[in-house]
């Protein structure tokens, strides 16, 4: 198994809900002294400011996550990108967001060739009815208009250009299970978090298992990332790598 030292996660909702599992898989598998280095948030733009209630968020690739990379010395690495989709949503086309992905890619590939892409969960999309797609639509992206008939066809497009990209990268896109999603169709259920992560992360089995703990979850939770807006306001947090008690480092962005 490779000697991983540290995991760089880019992602939205889903990465946000299983960001625990994610840590403490990584951790049991690579060891005490694993670094992660997270860009994710509900709602999260892969290229533009996102905002969900109060909070905004700057878009993945103009969060300071690169510049830390630039900072840090050079280490066995292994890098997700997840949860693309999104931007479809605030109304950006395909094109805009397979390349804000493909610019996220090209940064990736200067600290690591171990890159995996998941797919959006294509089936589920065709397969949701219109009636669900509006209440969805209006509790998770409450000020899109986004038809679903569009919402399906930008949802082929994007799945269409990752295969491409991946072919180009030299990366594996995983094929996400339709059977770990509920209602929703966009967000995987807490009981598959554990199984759905370590197939992203290529963790087939963890020794020992899988700690966890209440307190270190919600310390996870709580982390604020290094650059926010609250109700309009600038929040800045450097991050100087959060070393957890049971071990593992992580940055926020």
């Amino acid at each position: 198994m490779a000697n991983i030292i540290r995991l760089i996660a880019l992602g939205a909702s889903n990465l946000t809900r299983g960001f625990y599992t994610v840590v403490s898989s990584a951790r049991a598998t690579w060891g005490p002294d694993v670094q992660v280095l997270a860009a994710f948030g509900h709602g999260r733009s892969y290229g533009a400011p996102s905002r969900v209630f109060i909070r905004t968020l700057p878009g993945i690739v103009e969060s300071g996550l690169w510049r830390a990379l630039e900072s840090l010395p050079q280490v066995p690495t292994r890098a997700i990108v997840t949860d693309i989709g999104n931007d479809m949503l605030y109304g950006f086309a395909a094109r805009q967001i397979l390349a804000w992905v493909e610019e996220c890619l090209n940064r990736l590939q200067r600290v690591t060739r171990d890159i995996t892409v998941t797919d959006l969960p294509l089936g589920g999309i065709q397969r949701l009815p219109q009636t669900r797609y509006l209440v969805l639509r209006s509790i998770l992206f409450p000020f899109s208009r986004l038809p679903l008939d569009c919402a399906v066809k930008t949802a082929e497009q994007i799945s269409a250009g990752l295969k491409e990209l991946s072919t180009a990268f030299g990366l594996r896109l995983f094929k996400l299970d339709p059977a770990w999603y509920g209602l929703d169709c966009v967000h995987i259920q807490p009981r598959y978090w554990r199984l759905a992560w370590q197939e992203i992360l290529c963790i087939r089995s963890t020794p020992g298992g899988v700690g966890r703990s209440l307190a270190e979850g919600l310390k996870l939770r709580l982390m604020a990332p290094e650059r926010r807006w609250m109700f309009g306001f600038e929040r800045f947090n450097p991050q100087f790598g959060v070393l957890l008690r049971s071990g593992g480092r992580i940055w926020l962005y």
